[in-house]
């Protein structure tokens, strides 16, 4: 199979877990991204974290060696501002809790960004922010109440930090949402909102969606019905990726940003096993899993996956960690990363 730069004219990558976690590179991120630029792979930094400017993003990766310009930067503050816009006459006083680059987005797209429900906005919208205050929620619970719009940037539960996971605004967002009773209509990842407005922006014939989140980057893959390569360096982990849902797969796995630029292996289908590389998985008629052969460990979890879908979507098998501990733990002794 042809390299995947190969294959597809953009990538949609994820940030967080993907290039970077806490504003540190992962160790060869950057330099996976230059080597895929140069055979001609345009790249678009597409992030469900709102608290900074598409300049401001850029620089970092800049920082980081990683090639980036502004214009190639999509956050999901700019997708919530595109959902605001579509729904309201321009001009509209929206109230916003986060960060200036939620502001800035809001004004972008011909509307008023304003900080108090005395000021009768239409729409409250809320991203991510870390000065974020009690004051402000309660600001917008008042719009909310009145009947403010309510749009959240994303709903990531969680964020990775240098220190581990911490708080992400889908948390923050539950503050409004339990005092009002409202659900908020969310931009980011999974819903379609910032894929669409990704494609806008680049003009993506072919693109391929790069994550380290399966019920976010992946899921929203799925949703539009866009290929998509997980990454093993972020969030989601083997363990999970095995048992995933139906709209959690992605296409491609892989360890690391390398693979785009490195042809991927076949998996093919024989005597009721999945092989990969070295290594072929079997369900046994005990329900359990089991790896046979060698090789790179990337391999045998592609054909452990194969087969752990297969028995979900096809023999309608309720599948626990149980039925994979096996093959996982021949893995991680080949190499993979848990």
């Amino acid at each position: 199979m042809p390299n995947l730069c190969d294959t597809y004219d953009v990538a949609l990558l994820d940030l967080d877990g993907v290039v970077y976690i806490g504003g540190t590179a992962i160790p060869g991120a950057p330099q996976a991204l230059q080597k895929a630029k140069r055979h001609g792979m345009r790249l678009a930094y597409v992030t469900n974290n709102a608290s900074r400017t598409p300049a401001a993003v850029a620089a970092l990766l800049q920082g980081m060696d990683a090639p980036a310009h502004p214009d190639d930067v999509v956050t999901s503050a700019q997708a919530a501002a595109r959902l605001l816009a579509d729904r309201l006459p321009p001009g509209s006083p929206v109230l916003v809790i986060g960060s200036t680059a939620l502001r800035l987005a809001v004004r972008e797209r011909g509307l008023r960004p304003v900080s108090t429900a005395a000021e009768r906005p239409r729409a409250v919208v809320q991203g991510y922010g870390p000065g974020i205050g009690y004051g402000n929620l309660a600001e917008g619970g008042i719009a909310v109440r009145a009947g403010a719009l309510f749009v959240g940037t994303n709903a990531d539960s969680t964020l990775p930090g240098p220190h581990g996971i911490q708080p992400g605004n889908g948390s923050l967002l539950q503050v409004i949402a339990y005092a009002t009773g409202t659900t908020p209509l969310i931009a980011g990842k999974p819903e379609p909102p910032l894929h669409h407005e990704s494609v806008i922006r680049t003009g993506a014939k072919n693109p391929l969606v790069v994550g380290d989140r399966l019920n976010t980057d992946i899921e929203a893959a799925t949703r539009t019905g866009t290929d998509s390569l997980l990454v093993l360096t972020g969030v989601s982990r083997p363990g999970e990726l095995v048992l995933a849902p139906t709209r959690q797969r992605p296409t491609y796995v892989a360890q690391t940003l390398d693979a785009l630029t490195q042809p991927y292996p076949d998996v093919t289908q024989n005597d009721g096993g999945f092989a990969c590389g070295g290594w072929t998985a079997l369900r046994e008629t005990s329900g359990q899993f089991t790896l046979k052969g060698s090789g790179a460990a990337i391999d045998g979890l592609r054909a452990l996956c194969a087969a752990t879908w297969d028995a979900i979507d096809d023999r309608d098998a309720q599948l626990t960690t149980e039925h994979v501990a096996a093959p996982l733990a021949e893995l991680v002794s080949a190499g993979l990363r848990i």
